[in-house]
């Protein structure tokens, strides 16, 4: 079995920075399988702490089929994203072990600080900036691991917005720097999604200085210009739901002929 964060994990023993973050990214996204105590009570979920010689370790898997490895009996868990899990136990000493004793790819121990630099990173929040723009740029000098970030981040925004432009920016005064124009967003989700951003933005390396994020309409007036310099990231369509079928008319089941009065 390979996951993505197998590949993931892999990526990041080559010591770069990018390849850290994006792992962290995805950990935060994935459902994880926390190993529990016993059986949830309701919304109450025990976490199994192990006692080890470094400190309490709570054990999540990537994959069922992963966790339930570990015995014959089948397990307590609850299946929730990595960012929940890691925001609980933060601040709290306690190492996440994940997917040990399956040796898999991805068969790390996190220690306490890994998870608070995970909490760090998910409590990034967005700053709203007031700037008169002059020109918009083509983008210029931004990490690769950024257009992978957004992608990955607007991918879960189906029926949100329409699209997202990226592109350079000179505002008035002669600063230059980069803006994020995320077009047509449903009024609610707004905020949800500048948070999304300015996350990506974390996990991506890029100073949320470098990069504003705005929402606009796309018939505003200044779209055209920006989407002639911009780069676009299409946010996926969300599938319709099938139609109903359509039931057959009397008599075409001969097991089930017509019903006269």
């Amino acid at each position: 079995m390979q996951t993505p964060l197998d590949a993931a994990h892999a990526a990041m023993l080559t010591g770069e920075e990018a390849a850290a973050l994006a792992f962290y990214r995805l950990l935060a996204d994935a459902t994880l399988f926390l190993l529990l105590e016993r059986e949830a009570e309701g919304e109450r979920i025990h976490p199994r702490v192990f006692d080890l010689a470094d400190g309490p370790v709570v054990l999540v898997f990537d994959a069922e089929e992963r966790l339930s490895s570990l015995g014959d009996a089948p397990l307590p868990y609850a299946a929730l994203p990595g960012r929940i899990i890691a925001q609980h136990l933060g601040g709290q000493g306690v190492s996440l072990g994940l997917n040990l004793g399956t040796g898999a790819a991805s068969e790390v121990m996190l220690p306490p600080e890994a998870l608070s630099f995970l909490t760090e990173r998910l409590g990034t929040a967005p700053q709203e900036v007031e700037a008169q723009i002059e020109a918009f740029l083509p983008p210029q000098g931004l990490p690769p691991a950024l257009d992978d970030a957004l992608r990955f981040t607007l991918s879960g925004a189906a029926g949100l917005a329409r699209a997202a432009v990226l592109a350079g920016v000179r505002y008035q005064g002669g600063r230059r720097g980069h803006v994020l124009a995320i077009l047509d967003a449903i009024p609610e989700a707004e905020e949800p999604l500048a948070r999304a951003m300015a996350e990506a933005l974390s996990f991506s390396g890029v100073d949320a200085a470098e990069l504003d994020v705005t929402f606009l309409a796309s018939d505003a007036p200044a779209v055209a210009a920006l989407l002639r310099a911009g780069l676009v990231f299409e946010v996926p369509v969300p599938e319709a739901p099938p139609e109903p079928m359509a039931p057959p008319p009397p008599g075409s089941d001969p097991s089930r002929p017509p019903r006269l009065r």
